[in-house]
């Protein structure tokens, strides 16, 4: 019997205006155990259903997608992910992606999310284009309600989540891009070109608080 979630805490994703909610269905904590070796909790699903996103929102029943181990995999365009644009230079290009179901090691429902792919950003020392070389493998605990999320969140070695029966794909892709992203992607300093540190000087004395500093070097 399946007990449904409505929402979720922001604690997690506060910062991309976006909230995950899942539902875990109880009752099936010992069905397809070993999923999970115990000493490293390497997935080892059993069931490949490989999926591809074409214009469709790619939902799935996060509970049976869990317990029967499922897998689903494909390449995303870029310019599909809408919230991820406001932090890209441009959106060409595509990415891999795979999410996986199993159980750990004490039986739990999880989904891993492992995203393969190159992204550019805007380098902040030279503003210059930065790739940046996404390689998430994330592992998340489905938890049954807020109290128990709240109770796995104590340990901070796992990521939990609430769960729901049409959990859509590509927004859990999209989430788990965006927590993986620099705060403030940079170069190495030596990569930064000498135009683009001409160009983030002249961004820099354009800013307000430039011309403030500069207002009150005058009085």
């Amino acid at each position: 019997m399946c007990a449904d979630i409505n929402r979720v805490s922001g604690a997690r994703l506060a910062d991309i205006k976006h909230i995950r909610s899942y539902v875990l269905c109880q009752g099936q904590g010992n069905r397809n155990m070993g999923y999970f070796q115990k000493s490293s909790e390497i997935l080892k699903p059993v069931e490949d259903k490989s999926a591809m996103f074409m214009g469709v929102p790619l939902v799935i029943n996060s509970l049976d997608f869990a317990c029967k181990a499922e897998v689903c995999r494909g390449k995303i365009a870029i310019a599909g992910f809408q919230r991820l644009q406001d932090y890209l230079v441009n959106n060409s290009g595509e990415l891999g992606y795979a999410v996986i179901g199993a159980l750990d090691a004490n039986g739990r429902p999880v989904l891993r999310v492992d995203i393969q792919g190159v992204v550019s950003l805007q380098c902040q020392r030279c503003l210059q284009e930065l790739e940046h070389v996404l390689d998430i493998h994330a592992v998340l605990l489905l938890a049954q309600n807020e109290q128990e999320l709240q109770s796995f969140d104590e340990d901070e070695s796992v990521d939990c989540i609430l769960a729901q029966p049409d959990m859509d794909v590509l927004s859990l892709i999209e989430d788990e891009i965006i927590l993986g992203l620099p705060v403030s992607p940079r170069h190495e300093q030596s990569e930064c070109t000498s135009g683009g540190r001409e160009d983030g000087k002249a961004a820099r004395e354009a800013s307000p608080f430039a011309a403030l500093a500069a207002l009150k070097k005058t009085h």
